[in-house]
């Protein structure tokens, strides 16, 4: 299959309908390559839990648009952020980000950096005053490693946590702290393998925080249940070096007056995320990512066909006779599929099996070893057929 495409060196569109400047050739679904005048790439399906797959049309635009962004001569990675045609693609996102998850205007949406670690620091810091006390979920490394930050500079509460199950299933309902700061917790879980399917209920008053980082957007969210969700763009949103967070305006200045202005949410809300240099590029590209999204069908197309893909793989490893889950059956998740082939020497022959087929990003977390397959927004069903493939061909060598 051949995608032709014209060749120009002015582009007169920003988002993913674009001309390209090259061609792609794929022999068939599974083996696409990429083709310039000086190199051939073949592209492989990538299964890592982040950096992940991005949407290739959205790779295609991005790449034209280093050499000029629409029609202005230079390329997005040279463009002032104070410039008019960078205040357009900040704006684009924002507005496509509200019109996705339907986000009511009495939540403000910050284009930050840090990843979500830097938020580990900065909730607390904004959100928790003096002598009061932060409660945290702990389902999983991420949200421990949250209250662990919240931790050194003041008091917390564990409101529940799977940690004696080895994060194998999710915690059972907050037993809070009097008159918590915050309510914390992890929406999804990519080293343990398990989310949640409803957000968890703080009491009345109590602001509802949440790290969304490895699902975000890849299902409808209910910005009414929250008061404050963050996430780093580099699984469902785009490249690495984007944290976004949406907070309830009336969250925004509550913190102390000896924090740095960097530091607080009400600095960069009221300098539309522009109070220092904002990640240009990947702003960029995650407006294309949302542009994607909505071509989708929004919030609610993608997933269920993230669903789809989760259960053609789940119903797989739970019909296989070498492979087994490894998260609690209720508390699975439907991006970060978590799975063994029951010994760390059966585990990498299932990881060469997948690089002869062109997967990759299939190991499991380094603190817990096994296997990973991460189900993003951007993976096709071309790479979970493949990896299907891969299961019926290990079996089969197994059973020889």
């Amino acid at each position: 299959m051949i995608y032709k495409v014209t060749t120009t060196r002015k582009p007169t569109h920003t988002g993913i309908d674009a001309p390209r400047t090259a061609a792609y050739h794929t022999s068939s679904p599974n083996s696409p390559s990429l083709s310039t005048d000086s190199v051939t790439v073949q592209r492989i399906h990538n299964f890592s839990a982040g950096p992940a797959v991005l949407p290739e049309p959205v790779l295609s635009a991005a790449r034209e648009h280093l050499l000029s962004l629409g029609e202005t001569g230079i390329g997005i990675l040279e463009h002032s952020h104070r410039g008019d045609t960078f205040g357009e693609v900040l704006s684009s996102a924002e507005t496509r980000i509200r019109r996705l998850a339907n986000i009511p205007d009495d939540v403000a949406v910050l284009f930050l950096q840090g990843g979500a670690s830097l938020q580990f620091a900065m909730v607390p810091a904004n959100l928790r005053p003096a002598n009061t006390i932060a409660d945290y979920i702990i389902s999983g490394t991420w949200s421990l490693k949250a209250m662990e930050a919240a931790q050194s500079d003041g008091a917390v509460h564990v409101a529940s946590s799977s940690q004696d199950s080895v994060f194998r299933s999710l915690p059972g309902p907050p037993q809070c702290s009097d008159s918590p700061a915050y309510l914390h917790y992890t929406s999804n879980n990519t080293i343990a393998g398990t989310q949640f399917s409803t957000p968890p209920n703080p009491p009345r008053g109590v602001p509802l925080v949440c790290d969304a980082s490895s699902d975000i957007f890849s299902r409808p969210i209910d910005l009414n249940a929250h008061d404050l969700v963050y996430a780093g763009a580099q699984k469902n949103l785009g490249p690495a070096g984007l944290t976004l967070v949406m907070i309830r305006r009336t969250l925004l200045d509550t913190a102390v007056d000896s924090l740095p202005a960097i530091n607080r949410y009400i600095t960069h809300a009221n300098a539309g995320s522009l109070y220092n240099t904002p990640p240009v590029f990947s702003i960029f590209v995650t407006n294309l990512v949302l542009e994607w999204l909505e071509e989708q069908g929004g919030l609610s197309a993608i997933a269920e066909r993230n669903r789809t893909q989760a259960s053609r793989l789940y119903e797989r490893i739970d019909a296989s006779r070498v492979l087994s889950g490894r998260a609690d059956i209720s508390a699975r998740s439907l991006m970060n599929v978590v799975f063994s082939a029951g010994s760390q020497s059966a585990d990498d022959r299932f990881v060469e099996h997948c690089h002869r087929a062109g997967l990759v990003g299939l190991r499991g977390h380094r603190s817990v070893g096994g296997l990973r397959a991460s189900l993003y927004n951007a993976q096709p069903d071309a790479a979970v057929d493949r990896l299907l493939e891969v299961i019926d061909a290990f079996e089969a060598e197994q059973a020889e």
